[in-house]
């Protein structure tokens, strides 16, 4: 009779607080995937400080070789950095498909949280529609961010993909206008791989912030 009446005893309170354990879990969900955006910046950033320190070293050669007329450097940096743009276009289109995942995740997380404030108010829980109102701020402050973010990547794909079919149009070519031109497009490339560094660690200080209030929502939510 004992274990049935503890049995009884679990299932209920169960029953009586489900909405907070799904919450609880959503939570716990959340700040791991945090983490992992965390270290997945981290590794793009290490990543993308490599491409700088790669685009100075071509830059730097490009200048050597054009000054000694060396046409056998030239030509195999004509090569070396087509397959470079071939590759970074490939990156950029997954860079891009990624972000508009995140818009489209974005979107169903605002549109879950608006549901969530109406069924809280309808309810009469002004404590937990008051969570899901920051909850709602928060949810539309990173679809802003990530249309950003998608927006830029679009723009950069399109930046390099020009790029390349130029660098293609005038390989081989290495009359003066030539080489002033493929110089003024690998000083272009180096300045995109500085901004993409930058934006690595916007991205980063970002997702350091969601931890943050990750953290302070759970605070929160031990106490009441």
């Amino acid at each position: 009779m004992r274990r049935i009446v503890l049995l009884a005893s679990t299932v209920s309170s169960f029953l009586i607080v489900p909405g907070a354990a799904v919450a609880q879990a959503g939570e716990r969900a959340e700040r791991v995937q945090d983490r992992h955006e965390v270290r997945q910046d981290r590794r793009a950033l290490a990543d993308d400080r490599r491409d700088l320190a790669r685009m100075e070293e071509r830059l730097s050669r490009f200048d050597q070789a054009s000054a000694r007329r060396d046409r056998a450097a030239l030509g195999e940096l004509d090569r070396e950095v087509s397959r470079s743009l071939r590759q970074e276009m490939a990156e950029s289109r997954k860079e891009l498909a990624r972000a508009a995942a995140e818009v489209r995740h974005d979107r169903r997380e605002v549109r879950s949280e608006r549901r969530e404030v109406g069924a809280d108010a309808a309810a009469g829980r002004p404590g937990a529609a008051a969570d899901d109102r920051r909850d709602l701020r928060d949810d539309r402050r990173d679809l802003r961010d990530d249309r950003r973010d998608s927006a830029r990547e679009r723009a950069q794909l399109g930046r390099i993909e020009a790029i390349s079919r130029e660098w293609d149009s005038l390989r081989g070519r290495m009359a003066p206008p030539a080489l002033a031109r493929k110089r003024a497009m690998l000083v272009e490339l180096t300045g995109l791989a500085r901004a993409e560094i930058a934006e690595d660690r916007k991205e980063i200080h970002e997702d350091r912030r969601d931890l943050r209030e990750d953290r302070v929502e759970a605070t929160e939510d031990r106490r009441r």
